[in-house]
């Protein structure tokens, strides 16, 4: 016979050829003949060499354990103490009810969603990353949510966690922001074959979701083909004249027809116009030739305009003098006094008064 004393967080386990035959908690017991003791830490991670199933037919050790079945398909998250510290995949577990509370939580990952119970700060943990998958939707994107290739629902902005298994999710995303294409270098033909080079510039907004991605592939691509095809179109029904006197009327028809098709893709049209309308070398120099000679025209009638004016202002200046003696006076007047101001010295000789001679200086011959 032998004493043995268990002490608190200790579990002792009676061994008779080579079998568990008791399991002893905290007190003071007599071991029979042919019995010895093997203690176990609680406070440590369970570990035995026999049999789970042989050990929990035995007397008292189901007492001093959690057992925990976690079924194909399922994930087990382990607390002690309210702390979260791992989690356990399929199969079977064993815990000693040692002083710490544990808790443990079953949780099924056959399908995508998570249960509200399962905190958000959790997801984010290293234990959890082989089981989640996470999804981003920055503020000005909106998101479109397959499940195995079946549409489910549109998501808004935000950050979205499922669970990770054989379930296929896919994410399309757009992007809501007022957004702008430039068309450029489009080469096109005129009503009379002149030959043209269009730069053009639209600004658009995605407001239909399920139209621009799940009605329509590639939006945005049919969006460019559209414009183009509408350039294409206004500018082949006008010459070349035409269309430099009515580049202000192509903004208002592109934006209005680009409207109506724009719709039917899921977008608004905000702003359409023409950056640059180039034209051919031979072209543009004859242009230029053109408006230059114009300039010229412009011109020389300016230039005959005032002269005629000057000459009639002449002409009726001197019929006043005509008929109006004093005015004469005045306009000879003025004249001497014009010249008198290109002239810098005046001599006077003999010996008449200096008011006399300027008067005969000055006076008609």
């Amino acid at each position: 016979m032998k004493r043995v004393n268990i002490a608190t967080n200790q579990v002792g386990f009676v061994i008779k050829n080579n079998m568990v035959q008791r399991v002893l908690t905290v007190g003071k017991y007599w071991l029979g003949f042919g019995e010895k003791l093997e203690l176990h830490d609680m406070g440590k991670q369970f570990q035995s060499v026999y049999d789970i199933d042989v050990l929990l037919q035995t007397a008292g050790f189901a007492d001093t354990v959690h057992v925990v079945e976690v079924p194909d398909a399922h994930i087990c998250l382990v607390f002690v103490n309210a702390n979260f510290v791992k989690v356990l995949a399929a199969g079977r577990y064993i815990f000693w009810k040692s002083l710490s509370n544990y808790r443990f939580m079953m949780q099924d990952i056959s399908t995508i969603a998570i249960s509200p119970a399962v905190e958000r700060n959790l997801l984010e943990r290293a234990e959890l990353a082989g089981f989640v998958r996470q999804y981003k939707l920055e503020p000005a994107e909106r998101g479109l949510l397959f499940v195995d290739g079946v549409f489910k629902e549109v998501l808004e902005a935000g950050i979205y966690t499922w669970w990770k298994n054989a379930i296929n999710i896919a994410v399309s995303k757009i992007d809501i922001r007022v957004l702008s294409i430039d068309i450029n270098g489009q080469e096109m033909l005129t009503k009379d074959k002149a030959q043209v080079r269009v730069n053009f510039f639209v600004r658009y907004q995605v407001v239909d979701i399920m139209r621009a991605l799940l009605e329509n592939k590639e939006h945005e691509r049919q969006l460019y083909t559209l414009m183009q095809l509408l350039l294409r179109s206004y500018i082949g029904q006008w010459t070349l004249d035409e269309i430099m006197e009515k580049k202000d009327d192509i903004n208002r028809f592109i934006g209005a027809e680009a409207a109506v098709q724009a719709a039917r893709l899921g977008l608004e049209i905000h702003f359409c116009g023409m950056k640059d309308l180039i034209l051919p070398g031979d072209v543009r120099d004859i242009m230029n030739q053109v408006l230059v000679a114009e300039k010229r025209a412009q011109a020389n009638i300016i230039t005959r305009r005032e002269e005629t004016a000057s000459t009639r202002s002449l002409l009726n200046t001197a019929k006043l003098m005509e008929d109006n003696s004093m005015l004469f006076k005045l306009k000879e007047m003025e004249y001497v006094e014009k010249i008198s101001e290109k002239i810098s010295t005046i001599s006077l000789s003999g010996n008449g008064q200096v008011i006399d001679q300027l008067k005969q200086l000055f006076s008609k011959s």
